[in-house]
């Protein structure tokens, strides 16, 4: 199966991007980018490479591991591994994310994105991380597996 060259770019670009890049977010997404994920919604370039610039100030190493790629006109999807170290959250050391992202590519050929919604779980990112906060979340989620 030939290699979807947009598809590449896009993944190789976020396994570069850091606080220094964000400002570069416009080499893979279109300016009225609709970005989603289960903590957010952000629509327009600007208001994207805000978030970035804020999110990333506290991050200090991310990368992601990329699985199953798949696309279909200018649908596709990939499933990941993030792995993060951010400031604020497991005291810095750090931890894996599995997950999913949903991708439009811009009909105008142009290979930048001009949608992309993530699914990963939102407590396993967040809630779990906070010291006491992730505690009581952990107990939660043992006593409702058994």
């Amino acid at each position: 199966m030939p290699q979807d060259t947009d598809l590449e770019a896009f993944c190789a670009f976020y396994n570069k991007l850091d606080k220094t890049c964000t400002k570069n977010l416009s080499r893979i997404y279109t300016p009225g980018i609709r970005f989603i994920d289960p903590l957010q919604r952000i629509d327009g370039l600007a208001a994207l490479e805000q978030d970035f610039a804020a999110l990333y100030e506290n991050v200090t190493a991310c990368r992601f591991t990329f699985h199953e790629r798949q696309r279909q006109g200018d649908v596709a999807f990939v499933t990941w591994t993030m792995h993060l170290a951010h400031r604020r959250l497991a005291g810095g050391r750090e931890f894996s994310l599995e997950g999913a992202s949903r991708l439009v590519f811009a009909g105008d050929g142009s290979g930048r994105v001009c949608e992309h919604r993530d699914y990963f779980d939102a407590g396993a990112l967040l809630y779990e991380r906070v010291p006491l906060l992730g505690a009581v979340i952990r107990w939660l989620k043992r006593r409702v597996g058994k």
